[in-house]
Order: C-alpha cells, then structure tokens, then sequence
C-alpha cells in the first residue's frame, strides 16, 4: 500500500509542477490553485507513505521519479529539447531508482 501512495504522491507533485509552468509566476488564478492543491495532496500522501516506507527510499523514489517524468513532459508537451545530456540523466534518475530498490532498501 506504501508503493500505491508513493505512485499518488508523485502524480500530484508533477501534475504541481507542471501546473506552476502554467501559473506564469503565480500570476494566473486556476493554475496557481492547481499548483498548491497538487503539493498538498502531494505531502499529504507522501506523509501516509512515510508510515510503511523508509524515508530515504521514498524521498529518493520520489524525487528520482518525479524529476524525470517532468523532464520528459517538458520534452513531449512543453517544447524544451532533447539531448544525450538530457536523456543520459534521466536514464540514469531511472536505473538508479531501480538498483535501489534491488538493494533492498523496501
């Protein structure tokens, strides 16, 4: 049950984040509404994770995790770039997401 709130945590912190790209600095009503919902909800939930996970894994999955789902909406939906940077980073955000939780961190 941890793992399924840890998911919901880090949909609400991206859907957050991409929603403060559309506040245009918190200058437009609905997106900075959407913004502070998400990272309530996004605590909120992290906060019910931290009950059955470890605080190092979770922070570390969900940062690892969010950041990378981010940068490819930023990719896919936002207009920024792709490049071997770029994509070497987030390949690594991922496999380093997986090896920890192969080492037995849960």
């Amino acid at each position: 049950m941890g793992y399924l709130l840890l998911a919901g945590a880090i949909a609400a912190e991206v859907a957050a984040t991409t929603a403060m790209k559309y506040s245009d600095g918190f200058s437009r009503l609905w997106p900075s509404l959407l913004t502070a919902l998400g990272y309530a909800v996004a605590f909120a939930l992290l906060a019910q994770t931290l009950k059955t996970v470890s605080v190092g894994t979770a922070y570390a999955i969900w940062a690892g995790v969010g950041t990378a789902v981010v940068a490819v909406i930023g990719m896919l939906f936002l207009g920024e770039g792709m490049s071997l940077t770029k994509a070497a980073g987030i390949a690594l955000i991922i496999v380093g997401v997986v090896v920890l939780n192969l080492g037995g961190a849960h």
